[in-house]
């Protein structure tokens, strides 16, 4: 289970969010839309993590494989349409790989916890106290 604490005062929109070890990242909205843009949007944090997911988890396979993996560059679209939400992710593996290590490593991406969390079916529960 993980833990996260995220909690807003008065500065509109400002979030602090904290993790069990004690790292703080700051959430902002946009200005447009009241905010103040200090930090990543809700959205954008969503986006993020499934970047940075897969990154570590494609690092970690070719590491234990021993590629000559340089260099993974990730991007994230989050793209909301009529009755859906679209991640669209296109992955850059810069190294001395060949045709079948990529493949394998897309394989791996594919199986990144986030990206695993992002396509099964996800349950909120929610209680005020």
């Amino acid at each position: 289970m993980i833990n996260i604490k995220a909690s807003i005062g008065t500065e509109p929109y400002k979030i602090e969010i904290q993790s069990p070890t004690g790292n703080v990242v700051i959430a902002d909205e946009p200005l447009e839309k009241g905010g103040r843009d200090t930090g990543f949007s809700p959205k954008e944090l969503l986006a993020s993590s499934l970047g940075a997911c897969t990154c570590a988890t494609v690092r970690m396979y070719a590491e234990r494989k021993t590629w000559e993996l340089e260099k993974i560059n990730v991007n994230v679209d989050l793209i909301e349409e009529e009755g859906q939400t679209k991640f669209i992710r296109t992955i850059e593996l810069i190294g001395k790989l060949d045709d079948s290590q990529r493949t394998r490593l897309l394989n791996v991406a594919n199986s990144c916890p986030i990206h695993k969390i992002l396509t099964h079916t996800i349950v909120v529960e929610t209680a005020l106290v």
